[in-house]
């Protein structure tokens, strides 16, 4: 959540703000705000809304001149959207402008106490005690000021700091939230996310906890907590700025659903080796392994329904317990976790802060951590034992698509490897997994190619105000994310039940037309499908049922259709989620919502 950027350089830094904030609206956000530092000290613009306003605000960028400056997406945690509340926050001298994403825990206390001291506060936000604590230790060493600063704060922080005594340099300073330094040549830049810099520059500096940068046009610095030069390696991004484009697609969320077959391939083409999973970035032994007795995946979101997939596939597979768990439960519990527990973490971002919570708290009882992200030097890359990245590239649009079906792909694959390295599999059964995987990427292009009426059933269904999904077994984990697919872009009440359950109180909630989306695909248990399906027309729901390509007793109860092609039953969920996210698409365009970024969400949620 929130978006931060910095600039130093020749060039007018306002105009360079704005574009980077622009490529950071998928995080989400409520206001917008730049400060530059010109000849006539720190000039500061911010608004409510759109980043559209900030620029028509600042004439393109044209009424702020000035070539270091600093920018900011807000997300409100601490007081209403308003202009007050937006960053940049400035020192009641003018002296210090700041933005920051994360939350000041203890900035209460710290309010107080600065209050008492003469400094007037001008926002609700904890933020605003940053940029007086740094007026009131500076004293013309701002490296020293930062230090005493950031030392006094309790939470999360990724700080970008414009002083107006120190022209042309800017400080940038983490803990617990993503922050990065872009090295340029003549220029250097800091920002949340490298969709923000990768027009400007494709070489990185991935900040760790606790360490601050020191930027001007021609130098970065690098230093620890207390103050003490380090050296920093310098990452090259290895995708442009053409991937995060909508490449000619109405809207980001489109574009990368489209983008899932080569998504996939990607992820699993490295790993197939030799009719094997090969999965390098796992050094566990098999006596290792064998010492596991149970797994637990943990997440939140979209990570987590991936993770609950994953349970169905893993527990069959391999024959082991799998517990699948709610990050933000799991980290206020006092798990049964011990030195035999492998902790498998997802997150697409790598940043998610329940989750890096939860997974601290497992690892400190002695768990072996196994991380499935996309972002390489993300926190949860750093603090895992092991690692698998699932190169799903960019992913702008707020509601996950390619980063889902690539985590379930991996979720599939470690299953799979797993089972093998503990002697579950034997050669037949093995071959015909590891065939299955290979075929997720047509899998997926067919499982679009098949359904061209998916506009129209959007066009059927979106009216309503409330659906219901149901399924079974890896159909019900589908439809988890089915449903949040529907309700975080469309604004439409949705809920995914276990099948099994309607008639233990849901069924209250079916009355005439009301729409049911059905997932059949898992065969074993059709004809419980069937029957349940029959439960919801009896009492008059419309049925839209998702069953396997082929099936034709699905006609004789349901009013309409979406078909999935066939593959290995425990891989259904991954060419079955895709024509739910059309739909989830379709029906959010025809309700006119804002898809790429729905109302009150983020993409990457670094704030409890």
């Amino acid at each position: 959540m929130c978006g931060i950027v910095g600039f130093t350089g020749s060039q007018n830094a306002a105009p360079i703000l704005l574009d980077g904030l622009k490529k950071l609206e998928y995080r989400g956000y409520d206001s917008a705000g730049m400060a530059v530092l010109g000849q006539d000290g720190i000039q500061m613009v911010k608004t409510i809304g759109m980043i559209k306003n900030l620029d028509n605000k600042t004439q393109g960028g044209a009424a702020l001149p000035g070539t270091a400056g600093i920018g900011h997406t807000r997300w409100a945690t601490h007081g209403e959207p308003t202009d007050a509340n937006a960053h940049p926050h400035m020192s009641n001298d003018d002296k210090f402008a700041i933005v920051h994403n994360g939350i000041i825990e203890n900035y209460a206390q710290l309010r107080e106490e600065l209050k008492a001291k003469g400094f007037q506060f001008k926002s609700e936000t904890d933020t605003e005690v940053i940029v007086h604590l740094l007026d009131l230790y500076y004293e013309g060493d701002l490296k020293k000021a930062v230090l005493k600063t950031v030392s006094r704060l309790e939470g999360a922080y990724a700080l970008g700091i414009l002083c107006a005594e120190e022209g042309g340099r800017l400080i940038a300073a983490r803990h617990a939230a993503p922050l990065i330094v872009g090295v340029g040549i003549g220029e250097n830049y800091f920002a949340s996310d490298v969709t923000a810099l990768v027009a400007y520059t494709k070489n990185v500096i991935y900040l760790e906890d606790g360490e601050i940068a020191d930027i001007t046009p021609d130098r970065i610095t690098v230093y620890d907590g207390i103050g003490k030069s380090i050296e920093k390696s310098v990452t090259r991004i290895a995708w442009d700025i053409a991937a995060a484009e909508k490449g000619g697609y109405d809207h980001f969320m489109l574009k990368e659903i489209m983008e899932q077959p080569n998504a996939i391939k990607s992820t699993i083409e490295p790993r197939i080796q030799n009719g094997e999973v090969v999965l390098d970035d796992f050094s566990l032994t098999d006596e290792d392994l064998r010492q596991i007795n149970k797994i637990m995946i943990t997440a939140c979101g979209s990570a987590f329904y991936a993770g609950s997939v994953g349970k169905y596939v893993m527990e069959e597979l391999c024959r082991i317990p799998v517990e699948a768990d709610l990050a933000s439960e799991l980290r206020y519990r006092n798990p049964l976790v011990d030195e035999h527990t492998l902790l498998v973490v997802v997150s697409q971002s790598g940043e998610t802060a329940d989750t890096i919570a939860a997974m601290k708290e497992c690892k400190a009882r002695g768990a072996r951590i196994l991380a499935i992200v996309n972002v390489v030097g993300s926190t949860i890359a750093k603090l895992a034992d092991h690692v698998i990245y699932t190169w799903a590239g960019p992913e702008i649009a707020v509601a996950t698509t390619k980063g889902y079906t690539t985590q379930v792909a991996v979720l599939d694959m470690l299953a799979v490897y797993l089972a093998r390295r503990l002697g579950k599999l034997d050669d037949q059964r093995n071959k015909e997994l590891v065939e299955a995987i290979l075929q997720f990427p047509s899998l997926i292009q067919r499982a679009i190619d098949l359904n061209p009426n998916l506009p129209a059933l959007a066009q059927k269904y979106h009216g309503h105000n409330d659906m219901f999904f149901i399924g079974r077994n890896v159909d019900y984990a589908a439809s988890m994310e089915g449903s949040l697919k529907l309700k975080e872009i469309s604004y439409l009440h949705s809920e995914a039940y276990a099948a099994g359950e309607l008639k233990h109180g849901t069924i209250a909630l079916i009355e005439k037309d009301r729409p049911v989306i059905a997932l059949a695909c898992y065969e074993a248990l059709f004809d419980k499908m069937m029957s349940n399906i029959k439960e919801v027309k009896a009492r008059g729901a419309q049925v839209l049922a998702v069953v396997l390509e082929g099936n034709r007793q699905i006609f004789a109860e349901a009013d309409d259709v979406i078909f999935v092609p066939r593959t290995e039953a425990l891989f259904n969920s991954l060419p079955e989620i895709v024509p739910l996210q059309l739909f989830a698409y379709y029906v959010a365009r025809a309700n006119g919502c804002d898809i790429d970024k729905p109302k009150n969400l983020a993409k990457s949620v670094t704030v409890e």
